[in-house]
C-alpha cells in the first residue's frame, strides 16, 4: 500500500501526490491538519507582531513540531510497510523542494532590504545567512549568545531556528526510524521513541536557569526535540489502529478513540488556547514541563482531527484555515524579518514602535509576500521540480515579447537581490551600538570588587547620625534587564559597594524569584532597585507581591522606561500609580524624563545608555534615594542575618 500525504510538515508547504507517490495506492490525506497549522502560525505571527497581544504565542512553534513528527513518520512507516524500503536520497530532495526555494526569496530580498536600512538590523546578518544556508542556525545564535526572547536588538532572520531544528530532524530521524523499525514489537518501538521525547523533555527542564535566558534550551536541537518525538509517538499509536470489527466488537482503543476521542480533541484544542494565553516566555514552568505538555494537547488535537469521520477534522478543514494553513509556511518565513524591517524603519525619535500601527503594516506586506511566494516560487518547484521549473521558464521566454519580457525581469531582479545581499555582508557592524554598551557593563559586572558588608562586617557609624541617611551602595540590591546593565559601570561609580543581577530579555515577572531567593539567602538588602519594563508590560500584582516578600523594612525605588515600545507608556503610568499609593517605601527614578532631552546619549536603538548616559541613570536613582530617604529614613545602623537586614 502507498500514501501520498497532502497536508504538510511544520513551515512547509502541502506535499504533492508525485512527492509521496508509492505505486498501487491512491492518495491519501489527514484531515484537519491545515486547519491546525493556520492556528498555531497565527499564534506565533501575534506573539512576534504585537508583544504583550498574546504572551506564549510561540506555543505555535512546538504545535509544527507534532504536526512535523507525526506526518514525517507516518510517510516513511508507510513507504516502508508497501515497499520494504525508504528511498532516503528521494525523501531528502523532496524535503529541499519544500524548504529551499522560499527560503532563498525572503533572505535574498530582506538582506537587500536591510542594506537599506541601516546597521540596527544589519548586524550579525552574515552569521544569519550562513545559518539559513546551512540549516544550522539554532546552534550559530546559541554560540553567539544571540537570545531569542530579546526586544532589544532582534536579528532579522532570529525566526530561522525552527527550520533548523525541522531540517535536523529531516536528516537524523529517517536513520533513527529504520533502526526502530527493525524491532518486532510493537510496544517496545513506541516505548523508544516515548524514551526519546521525555529525555529531551527532562534535558530542558535541567538545563533552564530560572530568571535566566531560556535561549540556549529553547533552541537546542536536543532539548526541544521532545514535540517531534510525541508527534511520531502518535505516528505509530494512528498507523497501529484497524477498523472497528463491528461483529467482533471494539478493543479497548477502539472504545476511546470513538466515543472519547472526540471530546478530548475538542478539550486539547481549548486548553492550548489556554496555554497560549497564560505560559509566558520567561515563566520557569514553561520550559520545565510546560512546553511538554503542549506537544502532547497538540498530539491528541491531532489524533482527534484525524481520526475517521471526525466533526473536529472537518471543521478545522473550514476554507479560511485551510487557505492559510496552504501558506503557512511563506506567513512564517516573511512575518519576522518584515516585522524587523518595518521597526527599523519607523524607530525614530518620537515614535514609539513596535505598536499596532507596525504590526499591522508588517502583517499586511507577509500576507502579500506570501502569497506571492507561494504561486510564484512555492508551487511550480514543488510540483516540477527546480530543474523542470527552470526548463519551462526557459522555453516560455520564446513564446512572446510579454514572457520574453518577464522572464529577463526576473533574471535582473535576482541578480540585483544577490548584489544587495552581498552588499549587506559587506557593510555589517560586528556589532551595535547597543550591544558594545551592554558588554560593558557585564564586563564591569565580571570585575571584582566592593561588595555588601556581609553578616560578619556590619556598616560602622561614624560620627553623630544623619537625621535622613541616604542608601548607600552596600544597603543596595539592584535587578534589571540590558538598560541597567549598560548603566552598571555609572551605578556603581555612584554607590560603591551595590549588588547589580541584571541580564538581557528580563521582565518584571521575574523580580519576585529573585528577592525571594535574595530573602532566603539572609541577602536581602534594605533597598530593592528595580529597572525593569522594557522588554514586557508588567502587572500591579507583581508589584505588589515584590513588597510582600521584601516585607517590612524595605524600601523600593523603580526605575521608568524609555523604549521606544507600545507598552512603555503604560508600564510608566503602573509604576507611578503604585509609588503614589505606597509613596512611604516606594520611589520613582525618572529616567524616561530626565534622558528624553539627550536622546543622542542612547545608543541608536534609543533604549541603552552609553557612559553619558549611564551617568544620568544613576543620577535619577540617586535623587529617587534622596527623597524616599526624606519620606522614611532608613535606620543608621544595620544587623545583616538570615531574612535580610534588621533595624537595630
Amino acid at each position: 500500500m502507498t500514501l501520498t500525504i497532502t497536508a504538510s510538515a511544520p513551515f512547509t508547504p502541502l506535499p504533492e501526490t508525485a512527492d509521496a507517490r508509492v505505486r498501487g495506492t491512491q492518495p491519501t490525506r489527514f484531515a484537519g491538519l491545515d486547519g491546525l497549522r493556520a492556528l498555531a502560525v497565527l499564534g506565533v505571527v501575534l506573539y512576534h507582531l504585537f508583544p504583550g497581544f498574546l504572551p506564549g504565542g510561540f506555543i505555535g512553534v512546538d504545535v509544527f513540531f507534532v504536526i512535523s513528527g507525526f506526518l514525517i513518520t507516518s510517510l516513511l512507516v508507510r513507504e516502508r510497510t508497501s515497499s520494504g524500503r525508504v528511498d532516503l536520497r528521494q525523501f531528502w530532495i523532496r524535503r529541499g523542494r519544500r524548504l529551499v526555494p522560499a527560503l532563498v526569496a525572503v533572505t535574498l530580498a530582506c538582506a537587500t532590504a536591510a542594506a537599506f536600512v541601516g546597521e540596527s538590523v544589519l548586524t550579525g546578518i552574515g552569521r544569519q545567512l550562513l545559518g539559513a544556508a546551512t540549516f544550522s542556525s539554532n546552534w550559530l545564535d546559541i554560540a553567539s549568545d544571540s537570545s531569542y526572547f530579546s526586544r532589544d536588538t532582534p536579528e532579522l532572520f532570529r525566526n530561522l531556528w525552527s527550520l533548523a531544528v525541522e531540517e535536523q530532524f529531516y536528516v537524523v530521524w529517517p536513520l533513527l526510524l529504520l533502526a526502530v523499525l527493525v524491532i518486532r514489537h510493537w510496544g517496545v518501538r513506541v516505548a523508544l521513541v516515548s524514551a526519546i521525547a521525555i529525555a529531551s523533555a527532562l534535558e530542558m527542564a535541567v538545563l533552564y536557569t530560572s530568571g535566566g535566558d531560556a535561549t540556549r534550551v529553547y533552541f537546542g536541537s536536543d532539548t526541544h526535540s521532545f514535540g517531534l518525538a510525541v508527534g511520531a509517538v502518535l505516528a505509530l499509536v494512528v498507523g497501529r489502529m484497524k477498523p472497528v470489527d463491528l461483529d467482533a466488537g471494539e478493543s479497548g482503543m477502539q472504545w476511546f478513540v470513538r466515543r472519547l476521542l472526540p471530546g478530548v480533541g475538542v478539550a486539547a484544542l481549548v486548553a492550548l488556547a489556554g496555554a497560549a494565553w497564560l505560559l509566558h516566555d520567561d515563566s520557569a514552568v514553561t520550559y520545565r514541563g510546560g512546553l511538554a505538555v503542549v506537544s502532547v494537547l497538540a498530539a491528541l488535537a491531532i489524533w482527534a482531527a484525524v481520526s475517521p469521520g471526525s466533526r473536529l477534522g472537518r471543521s478545522l478543514d473550514a476554507a479560511p484555515l485551510t487557505f492559510v494553513g496552504l501558506r503557512s509556511y511563506g506567513i512564517y518565513l516573511w512575518h519576522w524579518p518584515v516585522f524587523v524591517l518595518v521597526t527599523g524603519v519607523v524607530a525614530l525619535p518620537g515614535i514609539s514602535g513596535p505598536t499596532w500601527e507596525t504590526g499591522m503594516l508588517a502583517l499586511g506586506i507577509t500576507a502579500v509576500a506570501a502569497l506571492l511566494s507561494f504561486r510564484f516560487i512555492e508551487t511550480p518547484i514543488r510540483r516540477l521540480g527546480v530543474r523542470e521549473a527552470l526548463r519551462r521558464i526557459v522555453l516560455q521566454t520564446g513564446a512572446s515579447k510579454r514572457a520574453r519580457g518577464v522572464a529577463i525581469g526576473a533574471v535582473a531582479l535576482t541578480a540585483a537581490l544577490v548584489a544587495g545581499t552581498v552588499t549587506a555582508v559587506a557593510i555589517a557592524p560586528q556589532r551595535t551600538d547597543a550591544q558594545a554598551f551592554i558588554e560593558r557593563g557585564q564586563h564591569a559586572l565580571a570585575k571584582p570588587g566592593p561588595d555588601a558588608a556581609g553578616p560578619e562586617h556590619p556598616p560602622t557609624p561614624r560620627g553623630a547620625p544623619d537625621p535622613h541617611p541616604v542608601a548607600t551602595g552596600d544597603q543596595i540590591m539592584a535587578i534589571g534587564d540590558s538598560v541597567m546593565l549598560a548603566s552598571a559601570p555609572s551605578l556603581q561609580e555612584a554607590f560603591p559597594g551595590i549588588r547589580i543581577d541584571a541580564v538581557v530579555s528580563r521582565q518584571m515577572r521575574a523580580a519576585p524569584a529573585i528577592v525571594q531567593a535574595a530573602k532566603d539567602a539572609g541577602d536581602l538588602r534594605p533597598v530593592v532597585l528595580i529597572g525593569l519594563g522594557t522588554n514586557g508590560s508588567i502587572a500591579e500584582s507583581t508589584l505588589d507581591e515584590l513588597q510582600r516578600i521584601a516585607g517590612p523594612g524595605h524600601q523600593f525605588v523603580f526605575v521608568t522606561v524609555q523604549a521606544p515600545r507600545g507598552w512603555t507608556d503604560g508600564v510608566n503610568a503602573q509604576l507611578d500609580s503604585f509609588a503614589g499609593a505606597h509613596q512611604k517605601s516606594v520611589a520613582l527614578a525618572e529616567w524616561k524624563s530626565a534622558i528624553a532631552p539627550h536622546l543622542d546619549l542612547l545608543a541608536d536603538d534609543h533604549i541603552h545608555p552609553g557612559d553619558r548616559g549611564g551617568r544620568i541613570y544613576a543620577h535619577v536613582v540617586d535623587d529617587a534615594l534622596h527623597r524616599l530617604a526624606e519620606r522614611s529614613p532608613l535606620k543608621p545602623y544595620t544587623v545583616w542575618g538570615r531574612g535580610g537586614p534588621r533595624p537595630q
